[in-house]
């Protein structure tokens, strides 16, 4: 958990009528904003509004959340669960809760597992591959979770040994891990090398992911890559900087397909590149969100050259796309077994299938599993293909959950979507006055 010096959290149910808001006041440090965003997604919540402030010595920022269904927040343990996990209460502490999801978060021992980090160039069969090494080497995969963007991949793995149930411990054992997962990563012919490695698991496997391809720099890849965030109506998500040299701060403005965890996605790679997020506002019109950051580096200068400003731009045009599921959701339960990662996805290399994404969890004695699939060459699907892998995997166990939309908007009128990033930092300015966060912004 996140414990916050002199921290205040208030969950106000009463002054919106359409979502819960949760204020936020804390000494400020840098991180601090990642902090508090990383809570709210894990617990699958939905941000559709935020105003920030962090000049000076104090942090203060108001969310507007609500669940999945649009429902403010009323479940008493995942109020006290949020005030705990940011350090405004800490009595009686709750290990873990289950979100509105289903998901149960919580405080888990990192000594209970090995964590595995990969890094390498994408291809079809991968996930297979490494997850049958794990199953030669007796490793049970206890979690995973992959992505992969402008072909290549990352990907946390979470195992224990089946010999013990524990943590791998044996020297040579973890030796043979990291020499056979290198081995199936060095199959790659443009001038990157794959990369295996060990971990605590201290960092949050989401925020490592985005570091891990951000080491990679996989924002480096072409414009064929950019068209899979392009909408029905040709309109890439809009990323722009410049300096406001009034104010002394540089000017982060975005624009694209809203979706869960988006505003985690862009204020990791902000906070991960050494920037300060001083003022901010998010809004989000039900498909669309606008997001507005003035930062500064940490040593307090804007960004001054023009290719810093373009290399920010493709990282966070990379950390929107990162997340986007391409291909079909396919989610998987059954009873947890060694080996199951590795049966499941063989027979999706065998009938053609190449996985874009992948989340492996396991709760209790069931592992419960989405996997996003397209065919090898990255197209959609042939349904014909999937009944029969369904059919051989066992029809209740896989099942079909819907195509994703490829971060591509539902069909509406973009004019109702045009906006100015001015009038949206007017409309924060106006909302932190009157509550009070700041006396004036200019």
């Amino acid at each position: 958990m996140l414990f916050m010096a002199l921290c205040s959290v208030v969950i106000d149910n009463t002054s919106c009528a359409d979502a819960t808001l949760v204020k936020v006041d804390s000494a400020n440090r840098h991180g601090i904003l990642l902090e508090v965003v990383q809570v709210l997604s894990d617990m699958d919540l939905i941000i559709s509004k935020a105003y920030i402030s962090s000049d000076g010595g104090w942090f203060m920022d108001v969310f507007h959340v609500t669940d999945q269904l649009g429902q403010k927040l009323t479940d008493e343990g995942i109020i006290d669960y949020i005030q705990q996990s940011l350090g405004a209460k800490q009595e009686s502490l709750t290990t873990e809760v289950r979100t509105c999801l289903g998901r149960t978060v919580g405080l888990q021992s990192i000594a209970e597992h090995t964590a595995i980090e990969l890094t390498g160039r994408d291809r079809p069969g991968l996930l297979s591959e490494v997850s049958g090494v794990l199953k030669d080497l007796m490793c049970n995969v206890v979690a995973a979770e992959v992505w992969t963007h402008n072909m290549r991949v990352a990907c946390v793995v979470y195992v224990t040994d089946e010999l013990t149930g524990g943590p791998v411990e044996d020297a040579n054992k973890l030796t043979r891990i990291k020499e056979q997962l290198s081995q199936v990563l060095r199959n790659d012919n443009d001038g990157k090398s794959g990369k295996t490695d060990f971990s605590l698991g201290l960092t949050h496997t989401e925020r490592r992911l985005h570091q891990m391809m951000f080491a990679d720099r996989d924002y480096e890849g072409g414009d064929e890559f950019k068209e899979r965030c392009i909408d029905e109506k040709g309109h890439h998500p809009i990323v722009t900087v410049h300096n406001c040299e009034e104010k002394g701060y540089s000017v982060v403005s975005l624009r694209c397909r809203d979706r869960p965890k988006l505003l985690f996605d862009t204020v990791c790679t902000l906070t991960d590149m050494q920037y300060v997020v001083f003022h901010a506002s998010v809004d989000t019109d039900g498909t669309y969100a606008y997001q507005e950051y003035y930062i500064r580096h940490m040593d307090g200068c804007t960004l001054t050259c023009e290719s810093e400003k373009q290399r920010v731009i493709q990282c966070l045009e990379a950390a929107i796309e990162r997340r986007t599921s391409e291909g079909l959701r396919l989610e998987l339960s059954t009873s947890d077994r060694v080996g199951l990662l590795s049966d499941v996805t063989r027979i999706f290399r065998e009938n053609g299938l190449s996985v874009a994404r992948a989340d492996v969890s396991t709760r209790g004695e069931k592992a419960v599993n989405v996997f996003y699939v397209t065919d090898t060459a990255g197209n959609p699907v042939d349904m014909n293909i999937v009944e029969a892998v369904r059919k051989e995997i066992g029809l209740t166990i896989l099942q079909v959950k819907g195509v994703s939309e490829k971060g591509r908007p539902r069909a509406q009128d973009m004019s109702k979507s045009l906006f100015s990033f001015s009038n949206i930092v007017a409309h924060s300015e106006r909302f932190l006055y009157n509550l009070g966060l700041v006396r004036s912004f200019s």
